[in-house]
């Protein structure tokens, strides 16, 4: 099994590039289904989940072209079914777009449940109620989602909760659909809002992403297109916490500032210096960090994708602070207790952790329940006195590009390896 080896105590100091991001490129992948020409998407993240999806295409028809680690070329004129693999599917949440894809192209889909990330409940309900306004029937045999509709129309959708998932899908499959769709208590992210230009870019006809209320007049065709992915705002405010916990001096670059406002404040709050750029933000601290209770909430409040990162970071900071979760079900703090194995003073309290600081934390074997939760085992590492070995890597690498060799550029003491024989592997 992979593992990260990682000797803390190194300053992280110089600039790192911020990839794609992850959110933007698994939801604009499944899109391409929807043209009628080949799609050129640059800046694309090198992880795993972007590898899965453009896998699952392959196995539907799609020729994929890897032009470069970043720039795949995608014609989706081959595709000549309407059934999502399952032994892919099961590997990556956001198979579940094919569905909304499918639609727009086919009027029907099947699709395994989604997998992913074990991180608490995530139902679909949301997506379903917007199929059914859209003219479909639904139904679930033995873990596949089968949806139909003779013709697809466009309707008015309020979402009884604000769902970034059922945001996209409705958004995929109201793009073709005959009318005009409207979608209430909408998800506001800046990968709503860049599958939304990528779609207006092929020809459709869609307004208000980025607000709570979505517009779209249904199209006939799309066209291929070349289109560049945003730049990854979950991976920057990763590394601006990473600069903030070692007492780091870094230019994160690559950047759209005012996407990672939040993230920001917060540090700021904690006694951070964050000066901003066009592109780029420069993290830096000098002295001891303060207390700070922060609330998960959908865009643009405090990213539910950053609370256990920031989490991490609180562990050190002088007084008692706490996080709230409130945007996932369920139990999203399961990696608290790997921490506590670090020497971190944490209590959970259904969705609160109350972290009161300590000193330092100690170097210890820990492993990554999820993707964020692995993220956090990193920075927790890289200000541990001592060794931490990190264990299930390959959550870690279903979003961050290259996490070893941008930590090692920027002064980090870490290393990838695999049992048993310790064979040291190099990231390239």
């Amino acid at each position: 099994m992979d593992k990260y080896i990682i000797k803390g105590g190194n300053r992280l100091v110089g600039e790192v590039n911020i990839s794609g991001a992850k959110n933007a490129a698994v939801a604009i992948i499944p899109a391409v289904i929807l043209a009628d020409a080949p799609c050129r998407l640059e800046n694309i993240p090198d992880i795993s989940d972007v590898k899965t999806i453009t896998t699952i295409l392959e196995e539907m028809g799609a020729e994929v072209r890897y032009l470069d680690r970043n720039t795949v070329e995608i014609d989706p004129r081959c595709v000549d079914t309407d059934v999502i693999p399952y032994e892919f599917a099961k590997q990556i949440r956001a198979s579940y777009y094919f569905i909304g894809a499918l639609l727009g192209r086919y009027n029907r889909a099947t699709v395994p449940l989604p997998g992913g990330c074990n991180f608490g409940v995530r139902p679909i309900d949301q997506h379903l109620k917007g199929f059914t306004a859209l003219g479909c029937t639904t139904g679930l045999d033995g873990g596949m989602i089968s949806v139909e509709a003779e013709k697809l129309r466009g309707a008015n959708i309020y979402l009884d909760v604000v769902s970034v998932g059922a945001t996209i899908n409705i958004m995929l499959a109201a793009t073709k659909a005959k009318g005009y769709t409207v979608i209430e208590n909408a998800a506001r992210e800046p990968h709503i809002v860049d599958l939304a230009n990528f779609l207006n870019t092929m020809g459709a006809n869609i307004s208000g992403a980025g607000t709570d209320t979505i517009k779209i007049r249904g199209v006939d065709k799309l066209r291929g297109v070349t289109y560049a992915i945003i730049p990854d705002q979950i991976e920057a405010g990763t590394y601006m916490v990473a600069a903030a916990a070692t007492g780091g001096d870094v230019y994160v670059r690559n950047i759209t500032p005012k996407h990672l406002e939040s993230i920001s404040a917060k540090l700021v709050e904690m006694g951070v210096k964050i000066e901003e750029g066009d592109d780029f933000v420069h993290v830096m601290r000098t002295g001891p960090l303060r207390k700070c209770n922060i609330k998960t909430m959908p865009h643009p409040g405090f990213p539910t994708d950053m609370q256990p990162q920031i989490t991490a970071l609180l562990t050190i900071a002088r007084g008692t602070s706490m996080v709230s979760e409130s945007v996932w079900e369920g139990n999203r703090f399961r990696y608290v207790d790997e921490l506590k194995r670090m020497g971190a003073e944490i209590n959970v309290d259904g969705k609160s952790a109350v972290i009161e600081g300590v000193e330092k934390l100690k170097g210890a074997p820990v492993r990554s329940n999820d993707l964020r939760a692995g993220a956090a085992m990193v920075i927790a590492g890289l200000i541990c006195e001592g060794e931490t070995q990190v264990e299930e890597i390959h959550y870690i690498e279903r979003g961050y590009d290259s996490i070893v060799d941008k930590l090692v550029d920027l002064g980090a003491n870490i290393y990838r390896s695999s049992k048993p024989d310790g064979i040291i592997e190099k990231i390239s």
